[in-house]
């Protein structure tokens, strides 16, 4: 086992190094290929042309692209000085960019407006799973039933409904007309109670979505493995039908959903768009859309970079806890 998580951890500090220059690459080589301005990007397309120059110093653009890769690896790890026209700008560790329009660097921007979506992101992820796998569950086991067929429609409904659609109608129904929750974000540590009344309608809304297809993901991978050899063998060996489904049948079923699991909440870690544009919740999802609007291209680059390395981090988990669920992969 130990010699399988230091495989995994040497595996994911390759895969950052290359998530890392893949970003790079987007974000300045191939605008660069494609014949656009990438100083003009950063500081606007009516600015001066003497501003523009200088953040293109600043930059290094015009130094050959591995010495560009080298300062972009070491402004993450150790920080990073930009020099040029006169200038000096020093960008702490971990530097993952400067933007030059509200002259601040990225990494406080991301610090600040991280806690609001881990909150939002972990507090749905609890919701859904606990919703989507008991009823995709129970579906299975109560397979063509009023039970199953009703579960069923209310998980396409769910699947089918744009975030945005359920979270306006939660907002109209149960804030603005029957007035049971504030839906107005209110930071945790002014108050717990004010944090909490502004997230509750963001988790539902947001683990309904994904419970409903949980559930379906839960009752197709459930029913196919009641139908296993080694389920007949334990059932033919007179264990109670409880145990069989517990500790035979489920831990099987969550495999594929530790895998959905770990893509999901690595994403919605990078920012859920709709879900905080929808309840102006101030997270990275809010922040992405602001700097896609104001063509504030650092901004977008460290929440990209943020998502990356969220996903890495949540697919090294759940390899672990396969580990954990399914004994068939440490044997293996």
């Amino acid at each position: 086992m130990l010699a399988y998580l230091i495989r995994r951890l040497f595996a994911a500090v390759v895969m950052l190094a290359v998530i890392i220059m893949v970003v790079f690459g987007i974000f300045f080589l191939v605008p660069k290929w494609a014949g656009v301005d990438i100083a003009s990007s950063f500081v606007g397309k009516q600015a001066d042309p003497a501003a523009v120059e200088a953040v293109r110093q600043k930059l290094g653009l015009g130094d050959p692209i591995y010495a560009q890769v080298w300062e972009f690896f070491k402004g993450i790890f150790a920080g990073r000085t930009y020099a040029g026209g006169g200038d000096v700008t020093h960008c702490a560790a971990p530097c993952f960019g400067y933007s030059f329009r509200s002259e601040q660097a990225i990494w406080p921007v991301l610090t600040d407006r991280f806690p609001v979506t881990l909150s939002l992101a972990l507090g749905a992820a609890v919701l859904w799973l606990l919703l989507g796998v008991a009823a995709g569950v129970l579906s299975a086991l109560k397979r063509g039933t009023l039970w199953d067929r009703s579960a069923m429609v209310v998980a396409l409904a769910g699947v089918s409904l744009p975030i945005y659609f359920t979270g306006l109608l939660s907002l109209a129904i149960f804030s603005y007309g029957l007035g049971w929750i504030n839906a107005e974000y209110v930071p945790l540590d002014e108050s717990f109670t004010g944090w909490l009344g502004g997230m509750i309608l963001p988790w539902v809304t947001l683990a309904f979505l994904y419970a409903a297809m949980y559930a379906r993901i839960t009752r197709a991978t459930m029913l196919e493995i009641l139908g296993e050899d080694y389920i007949r063998t334990a059932r033919a060996k007179g264990m109670r039908e409880q145990v069989v489904i517990r500790k035979h049948a489920m831990r099987s079923t969550m495999t594929p959903i530790l895998t959905m699991l770990g893509m999901d909440l690595g994403a919605l870690i990078g920012g859920a768009i709709l879900t905080e544009t929808t309840f102006s919740l101030p997270g990275l999802g809010q922040a992405v859309l602001n700097a896609i609007k104001n063509q504030d291209l650092p901004i977008i680059l460290g929440v990209t970079l943020i998502t990356s390395v969220a996903v890495l981090i949540a697919n090294l988990v759940v390899d672990v806890l396969y580990a954990v669920i399914d004994p068939r992969v440490r044997l293996a």
